[in-house]
C-alpha cells in the first residue's frame, strides 16, 4: 500500500506508470484502467503462432479484465456488487457484442452503470479492452443495523 489511499495489489501486473491499481478515496474506490495483463506480462486472450501470426480473444480478455477488477477491489475491501459506474475502451466497436456478452455473465440490469468507447489503441498492440471502475465501499453492519441488513437481504 501506498500513501494516500493509494494501493498497488501484490500478485498483478505492475501498472505501465507510477499510479496505483485503485485509489480510495473516503467510502469511493476508484480503479485505475485495467487490462487483461498477468503478473508476468503475458496477456490473457492473446496468442501468437512461430510465425508471428496473432489470435486475439476479446471474450477472454474481458473476463480476465473483470476478474482482474474483482481482485483489485477486493484489495480494498470491495466486490464487483460494489461497483457503482465502469468505462469500457475497445479497440474495434466489432468486438462490442463478445464484450457485453461476458459482461452480462456477471452483471445485469442492477450493475453498475456503463459506458463504452471505442479507441485507436491501448498500451500494447495485443490489448483488446480496458475498463475503469468507481466503486462505492459498503457500510459495515452494526449491531442495530442487523435487524434492517436481514430485513434488506430477504427482499433481494
Amino acid at each position: 500500500m501506498t500513501g494516500s489511499g493509494g494501493i498497488l495489489v501484490e500478485g498483478k501486473a505492475t501498472p505501465r506508470g507510477r499510479f496505483p491499481h485503485v485509489k480510495v478515496s473516503g467510502d469511493l474506490v476508484f480503479v485505475s484502467g485495467t487490462s487483461s495483463r498477468r503478473p508476468d506480462n503475458t496477456i490473457a486472450g492473446a496468442e501468437a503462432d512461430e510465425f508471428g501470426a496473432t489470435r486475439l480473444d476479446v471474450a477472454v480478455q474481458t473476463r480476465a479484465v473483470i476478474e482482474n477488477i474483482r481482485e483489485v477491489l477486493a484489495a480494498a475491501g470491495c466486490t464487483l456488487d460494489d461497483l457503482v459506474q465502469a468505462t469500457s475502451f475497445l479497440v474495434d466497436m466489432n468486438d462490442f457484442a463478445e464484450y457485453n456478452a461476458v459482461w452480462a455473465e456477471y452483471f445485469d440490469e442492477q450493475g453498475p452503470a456503463r459506458t463504452t468507447v471505442a479507441v485507436h489503441a491501448l498500451p500494447h498492440p495485443h490489448l483488446r479492452i480496458e475498463i475503469q471502475a468507481i466503486a462505492r465501499r459498503p457500510e459495515p453492519v452494526t449491531t442495530t443495523d442487523h435487524n434492517t441488513a436481514a430485513t434488506l437481504e430477504e427482499e433481494k
